[in-house]
């Protein structure tokens, strides 16, 4: 496992209505960004190392959104939904100087930049981004979310990861290492979201609190994100593996509505930083150093 470099500067909010974790990487003068992790209810961390390649050209802000990661907290009286998450990003990117804003978001992070791009320009949240950097996001529909759940679902009972499954149960492992048994029985829990299963022992490990996820997920309730990603007119960026248990149809129709072309990442499933680095981050360091043009108003 590639160690994490320690940021170059961290913390904890004072703006947000529970203080959130955040850390810091790369030129404190260089451009910079607001990286939105996963999950929801996970951290930051499993981006790392790979996602400080954009570290390499940015002031890369990253943070543990509520209630995950070490922005955890136990107050269950308060349920944390989409809104909070998407109040936060705005708060989070004026605390930190994250201006102009752009947003890389991955997986839930790209969601719930597409929610709060939706609520900035509404007025009903922070500044508007002037870029959404789009990484196989999680389905911008209910109807995208279940066809998902019933692909992971299927894939997590293949033959080749039950394969997998068996050798590491039947190999003593727990009981000659039981951290590295600990280790595979991460990778084996993550394994259907990747092209090729074994890939999973290069993902830093994570955790991801299940009340906040189910709490968020219920929150969007019967959700459709593509007739109002219609009427936002940002600078847009989607990339998509086509492996990816995610309908690669949902991140068509969300770059669609965005105006933008979906890149399809080959022989990748749901984590190009650590599947396909070379088609994840080439195109994506071009567009961030685009100058930002006035996205085409459609009448």
């Amino acid at each position: 496992m590639i160690p994490i470099p320690p940021p170059r500067a961290h913390g904890f909010t004072t703006t947000t209505p529970v203080p959130l974790y955040w850390a810091e990487y790369g030129d404190q003068g260089a451009p910079p960004l607001l990286l939105l992790h996963g999950g929801p209810g996970a951290s930051h961390e499993y981006l790392l190392p790979q996602m400080l390649e954009l570290a390499k050209e940015h002031r890369l802000v990253t943070y543990d959104q509520r209630g995950g990661g070490r922005s955890r907290y136990d107050d269950d009286r308060a349920p944390i939904g989409w809104q909070e998450q998407a109040s936060d990003v705005g708060l989070v990117a004026a605390e930190l100087g994250v201006d102009p804003l752009t947003i890389v978001g991955y997986s839930w992070g790209a969601l719930l930049g597409m929610l709060y791009a939706i609520e900035a320009t509404a007025g009903r949240a922070g500044a508007v981004p002037e870029r959404l950097a789009l990484i196989d996001p999680a389905p911008v529909t209910r109807a995208y979310r279940e066809a998902f759940e019933q692909e992971f679902v299927r894939r997590q009972a293949s033959p080749e990861i039950a394969a997998l499954r068996a050798e590491v149960n039947q190999s003593g492992l727990r009981e000659r290492d039981p951290e590295a048994f600990k280790q595979r029985q991460f990778e084996l829990s993550v394994a259907g979201y990747f092209a090729d299963p074994l890939r999973a022992r290069d993902l830093t490990p994570f955790r991801v609190t299940g009340r906040i996820q189910q709490s968020i997920w219920t929150s969007l309730g019967d959700f459709d994100l593509l007739p109002t990603l219609g009427t936002l007119h940002l600078s847009s960026f989607v990339t998509h593996g086509r492996q990816d248990p995610i309908p690669l149809a949902s991140s068509q129709a969300a770059a669609s509505a965005l105006g933008v072309s979906c890149i399809v990442m080959e022989n990748c499933g749901h984590v190009p930083y650590v599947e396909q680095p070379a088609q994840l981050f080439p195109p994506l360091l071009a567009y961030l150093r685009e100058p930002v043009t006035p996205h085409p108003l459609v009448n």
